[in-house]
């Protein structure tokens, strides 16, 4: 790595450090109970996701437990020509 993707990776550590971060505690959906630390515009948009939903935050994480992982489509070989 040259210095200038890693004064790029400082920078972007130190502007994380000086963001104000929110806790948001809810249950997983095998029944541990877990932390996620947000940064300020995870929990706004976290909030609007929850408001839409008619729900709170720690609900609108417990229900996203759920969603099943996408795996990325498999490419088919290269025909033989």
């Amino acid at each position: 790595m040259d210095t200038t993707d890693e004064e790029a990776f400082l920078r972007e550590l130190v502007k994380a450090s000086r963001q104000k971060l929110h806790h948001v505690a809810w249950v997983d959906r095998d029944g541990t109970e877990r932390v996620t630390t947000l940064t300020q515009a995870e929990v706004v948009r976290l909030n609007a996701i929850a408001q839409r939903a008619g729900t709170s935050k720690p609900e609108v994480l417990r229900r996203a437990a759920f969603i099943p992982n996408r795996k990325p489509a498999a490419v088919p070989p290269p025909a033989d020509s």
